[in-house]
């Protein structure tokens, strides 16, 4: 099984940006996909960003593209989200998902 540390979340005024990392240790990195989910408060988990591990290719929940990036490096087995313009309701708790393994979760504020 993999095991995730989440890093990088915050504090952080509307417009601002926000980098968010997701360390893996255990079984081999790059074989799986790696997505990114978030929890806001009150609501239910929701996929935000998927990099996939055949060729990379990305996809994002509608609520982000144009704003939010995901990218992985193999050599560090790490799994990246870029976050610009970041708005008030991108306020939640973030989480990174590799095959049944998740990350701790890691808080995102956004203030107005």
């Amino acid at each position: 099984q993999v095991r995730l540390v989440e890093s990088g979340g915050g504090l952080v005024q509307t417009g601002g940006s926000l980098r968010l990392s997701c360390a893996a240790s255990g079984r081999t990195f790059s074989t799986y996909d790696s997505i990114w989910y978030r929890q806001a408060p009150g609501k239910g988990r929701e996929f935000v960003a998927v990099i996939r591990r055949s060729d990379s290719s990305t996809d994002y929940a509608d609520s982000v593209k144009g704003r939010f990036t995901i990218s992985r490096d193999n050599a560090k087995s790490t799994v990246y989200l870029q976050m610009n313009s970041l708005k008030p309701e991108d306020t939640a708790i973030y989480y990174c998902n590799i095959e049944a393994s998740w990350g701790q979760g890691i808080q995102v504020t956004v203030s107005s």
